[in-house]
């Protein structure tokens, strides 16, 4: 983020990811927490970066102050689907400088 600002925010994140993560005290833990999500969906997706699945595919939501969840838009739907995604699990951790996630594809 410090060094390539906006330009790197708005690549990697959607709008929503980025208003929750500016909203808080620390925004770069949270951008770091959600960017290690993204990875992790990737990852469980079996894809990694490609195929398809770009960066704002995989989107970490907090509805109603429950934890964070996954939503998969384009490609990462589309995989998601192939490989029989009913739904997905998600947890993040992160302090000051470090943050990991972890991401299950619970299927059919």
């Amino acid at each position: 983020m410090a060094r390539y600002g906006e330009r790197f925010i708005h690549r990697i994140f959607t709008e929503g990811e980025v208003a929750y993560c500016m909203h808080r005290r620390e925004p770069a833990i949270h951008f770091a927490g959600r960017f290690a999500s993204k990875e992790a969906a990737m990852k469980a997706l079996g894809t990694g970066h490609s195929q398809g699945v770009l960066w704002h595919d995989v989107e970490i939501v907090r509805d109603d102050g429950r934890p964070p969840q996954l939503r998969f838009h384009g490609g990462a739907a589309r995989r998601f689907e192939a490989m029989g995604g009913r739904s997905s699990l998600l947890t993040i951790t992160h302090s000051d400088g470090l943050a990991l996630a972890q991401v299950l594809v619970v299927g059919g």
